[in-house]
């Protein structure tokens, strides 16, 4: 282990493209969850439908003994075990998936939580009471078993009970817990919060950074960093200074994996900018999609299924698994083949950790601590510049992903692209107005029912024609925050397309989902790994945060074609004589 260790470590240090040479190491070290031959065999037989099934499955007795008995039975039939025993084999030492977690009522729910008051139409209050219950649903609690037994699960242990998103995703994941945690401030659940935050905090403690889900096949990628900004909005709810303090120097831990390990220098006109980058230099197929990676790795030479693997970690790490954004500019952008997550600087990413920056110096301001509060100015400062360096576009008015190989920028349409809005990671005041033509010009104002993920057709599930909640939040916020009535305006007519298409899918189908097709009609998104899944926690939170800000004006009504902005002295009109009425 403390070879592997070092080289990769030398990788790190030298941000050196992934090799072709050298196997690197795997996921985790489970050789039941993460890399070995019974995973292979057992993945690669295609028993359940999706590959998440298998390494979600708890084991029935100590993993040597599983291991001991997979070897000797494997080699009984010179490692190509028949189907039917493989399949006895894994009814024998593994139990269904689900039986780690127990359903969980948070305490802290009650009925009719205040912000239900501030909705106007009858049949939204109506539906978002009903996403209120849906916390009930979506509450999972670990038995004991998980922290008496670890080795017996791929559950990584949690002390407090959490908000799962849903489907077949019934662990926690990292950047989805953000609008889940929103939603459940509005819902008035502070202490579900707080655990939830506590469970995020002692990940750090234990492994240096937060990993992408519960899983120990998750534990070498992370998500989007947004614990500092979840304990913003904590704070934000209840003052709680207290749990700041005690947590402050956790936040800072998290911010330095990211620098150590995420970081990386571009050089421009003389001038060397630090950025950051998805990067997860872990070989092997990813656990929970090990067939899809194998047969996708099976397309190219052997030296190079390494380096595939690494980046298909590096895009879930990213939250987009997966996208055009990791594909364009490489030989085969059409491809998941082709994905290079780690060639790319993402400017999301780095608004987040702009933003994470800015507030990690008004926390050390706030506990009294001025040399760290500049510390973290500075960092932010910095970033800023490079931001305005490397990813800003004055011409187009936004923000872009820097190739790092073709050393430019990829200006296809993302709503990641305006980020930095939403993250107040500008400097210049005229920005948004910038950011509205830039909207228009890409015309993404003339769709009716949700902002498309790109304009691109790739088949993935974070392209067109797929809308996705957390991305409505960052260009609506974005455009809400500024001071311009026009962007404040496309904010409010967005927020409404957004809620028409949840409001009339959920009425069909009283269901939430991840993920919405806009092509058609709103509808259930596709796409992807797997099947669209309900539930769903961070769709429930941006529908509670747009109830919240616009409940006064939205309406469950039927869907108006949008206007595009030239013509909003037309749609703001109306309004306008319509509030001056004498009603």
């Amino acid at each position: 282990m403390p070879g592997r260790t070092w080289k990769l470590c030398l990788l790190l240090l030298l941000g050196l493209g992934l090799g072709s040479q050298e196997a690197l190491p795997p996921p985790c070290e489970s050789e039941i969850y993460c890399h070995g031959e019974l995973l292979h065999q057992v993945q690669m037989a295609k028993f359940y439908q999706d590959d998440k099934q298998f390494v979600d499955m708890p084991l029935s007795i100590a993993p040597e003994q599983v291991l001991q008995t997979f070897t000797e039975l494997s080699r009984d039939h010179n490692h190509s075990i028949p189907r039917e025993q493989l399949q006895a084999f894994v009814q024998e030492h593994f139990q269904a998936k689900g039986q780690e977690l127990q359903p969980w009522t948070p305490a802290d729910w009650k009925d009719s939580p205040q912000f239900l008051q501030k909705i106007s139409d009858a049949k939204l209050r109506v539906w978002a009471g009903q996403l209120h219950q849906l916390w009930k649903k979506l509450g999972k609690k670990m038995k004991p078993e998980v922290l008496s037994h670890p080795e017996r699960f791929s559950l990584i242990y949690s002390e407090h009970p959490f908000i799962v998103p849903g489907g077949r995703f019934v662990e926690f994941y990292y950047w989805d817990s953000y609008w889940v945690m929103e939603g459940l401030l509005l819902s008035e659940m502070a202490e579900t919060v707080k655990g939830m935050l506590q469970n995020f905090l002692d990940l750090v403690k234990t492994y240096g950074h937060v990993p992408n889900g519960g899983r120990v096949y998750y534990l070498q990628r992370s998500q989007p960093p947004l614990l500092t900004l979840m304990m913003d909005c904590y704070l934000t709810h209840t003052n709680d200074t207290t749990f700041l303090q005690e947590n402050i120097e956790t936040l800072a831990l998290e911010l330095d994996f990211w620098t150590k390990n995420r970081t990386v220098s571009v050089s421009l006109e003389g001038k060397n900018y630090l950025l950051n980058r998805y990067y997860v230099p872990y070989g092997g197929p990813r656990p929970e999609s090990y067939s899809k990676d194998t047969e996708l790795a099976d397309t190219l030479p052997e030296g190079d299924r390494e380096a595939l693997w690494a980046e298909l970690k590096a895009g879930a790490e990213s939250g987009w698994d997966f996208s055009s954004r990791w594909l364009i500019g490489g030989p085969n952008p059409n491809s998941l083949s082709g994905i290079r997550t780690s060639k790319l600087v993402p400017v999301d990413l780095n608004a987040f950790l702009c933003q994470a920056e800015e507030l990690m110096s008004k926390f050390y301001s706030r506990l009294g601590n001025d040399s760290q509060a500049t510390k973290y100015r500075t960092l932010r400062a910095q970033r800023l510049a490079a931001l305005n360096a490397v990813l800003w576009d004055e011409e187009t008015g936004a923000w872009f992903d820097y190739d790092l190989e073709n050393k430019k920028k990829n200006q296809e349409f993302y709503p990641s692209n305006l980020t930095p809005l939403w993250a107040g990671c500008f400097s210049d005041p005229g920005v948004a107005d910038k950011a509205l033509k830039y909207l228009e010009d890409s015309r993404i104002l003339t769709y009716q029912y949700g902002i498309p993920t790109s304009l691109q057709k790739t088949g993935q599930q974070w392209d067109f024609p797929n809308a996705w909640a957390p991305l409505q939040d960052l260009v609506i916020r974005g455009l809400a925050k500024a001071p311009l009535p026009r962007a404040q305006e496309v904010a409010f007519q967005l927020a409404q397309n957004w809620i028409r298409t949840n409001f009339d899918v959920y009425s069909q189908k009283s269901a939430m989902y991840e993920k919405y097709d806009i092509s058609n009609g709103g509808q259930p998104g596709g796409g992807g790994e797997y099947e669209v899944q309900e539930g769903f926690g961070w769709t429930n939170g941006v529908v509670l945060m747009l109830l919240d800000r616009y409940g006064d004006r939205l309406t469950s009504g039927s869907q108006l074609a949008f206007l595009e902005p030239h013509c909003l002295a037309a749609t703001l009109l109306p309004s306008l004589l319509f509030s001056l009425l004498p009603w």
